[in-house]
């Protein structure tokens, strides 16, 4: 009676496991459309990402680089205005000392020339003074002439000359002086007299 249940049994374990191989086999099909779909596509992504996230790390890096190079020219160029700049600099120093150089030689020669023409003119007055003490003198001494003699000296000057004497003496000694010259003379110097009358200012 023991053995026909034991064979039973035994053909029972048989079908059990065929029917788990089959599940196990569906469940490994399922795991492999799975990796081949959602799964598959997932990790393609992931590739994908890896990819991109490495190529945009080799674009920095060249960037990186380009950016060095560009900042170094950028730093030439600048240093190259400096230089510029300095040289520019010290090229006004010089002109602006040569400016204040030429500035204060103008202004000791300004100096100079002011004290040279006070100088001048101190002289002139000096020399006007005396002159004109010199003709006052001169026109004294021509009053006191006798007038026969001082009209011999006064047809040897030029007109003018005796025009300018004559208009110094006073009236008296002019008129006795006037009497003893050559009517001619006489004519030419009232003449300038005159002339120098009409010139000279009227109330």
């Amino acid at each position: 009676m023991l053995k026909p249940f034991s064979k039973k049994r035994k053909k029972l374990t048989k079908k059990n496991r065929g029917a788990l191989t089959t599940i196990a086999l569906i469940f490994a099909l399922s795991a492999l459309i799975r990796l081949s779909g959602g799964a598959g596509e997932a990790i393609a992504d992931e590739i994908s990402a890896f990819k991109n996230v490495e190529t945009q790390e080799m674009e920095n890096q060249s960037s990186t680089i380009y950016s060095d190079i560009e900042i170094a020219a950028l730093m030439d160029g600048l240093k190259k205005r400096e230089n510029a700049l300095i040289s520019k600099e010290m090229e006004i120093a010089k002109k602006m000392k040569a400016i204040e150089l030429a500035s204060a030689e103008i202004s000791a020669n300004l100096t100079a020339l002011k004290a040279a023409e006070n100088s001048l003119k101190s002289t002139m007055a000096l020399s006007a003074s005396a002159a004109e003490d010199d003709l006052l003198q001169l026109t004294a001494v021509y009053e006191t002439m006798k007038p026969k003699d001082a009209a011999a000296l006064f047809e040897a000057m030029t007109p003018e000359f005796a025009a300018g004497f004559l208009s110094r003496m006073n009236s008296n000694s002019a008129a006795a002086l006037m009497a003893g010259l050559k009517p001619e003379t006489a004519y030419t110097i009232s003449v300038i007299l005159a002339g120098r009358n009409a010139n000279a200012p009227r109330k």
